[in-house]
């Protein structure tokens, strides 16, 4: 493995989810650090997942870090209620709200991480004067809303110029990559820039969760 610390973030949305608590359990014995949780509205994108109460529930079960990834019109209305449900890094979308700044200043008030989300067709420049207040940048790596999409592969010079950016401003942010990554393409996301890799289909949909993470791993050494 390269020198570059590289975390999975398995997508609960792949999960069987008459067997979550199980899934999760073999999650935690491959050692994987991050559930990735994605929430979505049906307006911002056209799908929905779950909320809150879903959250709250696996949080008695597990001490996974929770990525909860906000894919919801206006977020800034439920920051304080996902907190409380047991999130550790909240993402909002740039594009969800007009009230970006002062939502990402509120979830670190509330002591969590604070994440920045861009779809594909977003410019990285756009979101240069917010990097400062985030802890991690997501570039999403197809259109979100839906899982088992083909990887953008455009979006990796989105994750270059995020990369590119951060390096010049000497931010330390995490930088995150989530759409259609696996064993096959994990290594061109990582060698963009991308240290935080979710993996939906590719990890939790596979019958072999713990052999699927596996092979994402091995993907990436030398």
């Amino acid at each position: 493995m390269k020198n570059r610390k590289i975390t999975l973030a398995p997508s609960l949305l792949a999960a069987d989810f008459s067997k979550i608590g199980e899934q999760i359990k073999i999650l935690e014995e491959a050692q994987v650090p991050y559930l990735h949780l994605d929430v979505m509205d049906g307006a911002f994108v056209p799908n929905i997942s779950f909320g809150q109460p879903l959250i709250k529930s696996i949080r008695k079960v597990t001490e996974m870090f929770f990525d909860v990834h906000l894919m919801i019109n206006n977020p800034e209305r439920y920051i304080k209620s996902f907190a409380d449900s047991g999130a550790d890094l909240i993402t909002i979308h740039f594009e969800s709200t007009d009230k970006v700044s002062e939502t990402l200043k509120e979830i670190r008030t509330l002591g969590k991480k604070a994440g920045l989300s861009i779809k594909p067709k977003t410019s990285p420049e756009a979101i240069k004067d917010l990097l400062p207040l985030c802890d991690l940048v997501l570039v999403m790596t197809v259109e979100p809303g839906f899982g088992g999409q083909k990887l953008i592969s455009e979006t990796l010079d989105s994750i270059r110029a995020v990369k590119g950016m951060r390096d010049e401003a000497g931010l330390s942010f995490e930088i995150e990559a989530d759409g259609g990554i696996g064993a096959d393409n994990v290594k061109a996301v990582y060698d963009a820039g991308a240290e935080v890799i979710v993996a939906g289909s590719s990890v939790l949909g596979r019958p072999d969760i713990k052999a699927a993470a596996e092979a994402i791993y091995s993907a990436l050494e030398d």
